[in-house]
């Protein structure tokens, strides 16, 4: 289909001023500054898996701690996620990946739903990867599930690595995604017995 799948999404808080651009049909190639390097790392992995074209600039509180920018860069990659699919026709609606990284096996489900719902399973035995807190993987995806209205499941079969584990994460999210948006000629509408997503 000849429809381009952009968004720019722009958002200031007090706490935060984030502009990010995501295109769902790229090459991979991503320019991010969020300020938390590990972040950085995880996000352009997620670009370059999902074959998505991002951009992000973002500043925050870095000085109070990482859990406002962290979020509120989920809040605004899941509104982007949500405005650039559209009406969702045509567009698979469900996408999986099981991937493995070194130690680290990792499974995340979507659905396209327009219902938001998340679930992780995942436990990580150190308090930061690199500058990230861990506790914050689970804010960024809840986040994202939640203005993208997507049901996400994020399951860590295994690992014993905490950043393979997290890169892992990131990178089974994108190829879930990458399916999930991606078109299938045998679908002429909303793939939904009710009309509508």
């Amino acid at each position: 289909m000849n429809v381009e799948r952009i968004a720019n999404i722009k958002r200031t808080t007090n706490e935060t001023d984030i502009d990010l651009t995501l295109d769902l049909d790229g090459e991979g190639k991503s320019s991010v500054n969020s300020g938390v390097g590990f972040l950085d790392h995880m996000l352009e992995g997620f670009a370059k898996h999902g074959l998505f074209d991002l951009s992000l600039s973002a500043s925050g509180d870095l000085d109070v701690d990482g859990h406002h920018t962290v979020e509120d860069i989920g809040i605004v990659l899941g509104t982007a996620i949500k405005e650039a699919v559209g009406d969702k026709a045509g567009i698979r609606r469900f996408g999986h990946m099981i991937l493995p990284m070194d130690d680290a096996l990792v499974l995340a489900a979507i659905d396209l739903s327009g219902r938001p719902y998340f679930v992780l399973n995942a436990e990580f035995s150190a308090d930061k990867v690199g500058d990230l807190d861990t506790a914050l993987v689970r804010e960024f995806f809840y986040a994202v599930s939640y203005a993208a209205g997507m049901n996400l499941h994020i399951w860590a079969l295994s690992g014993q690595n905490d950043h393979h584990i997290t890169e892992a994460m990131f990178k089974s999210f994108a190829k879930a995604l990458d399916e999930a948006t991606s078109f299938d000629p045998r679908i002429k509408d909303i793939l939904s017995t009710k009309g509508s997503l």
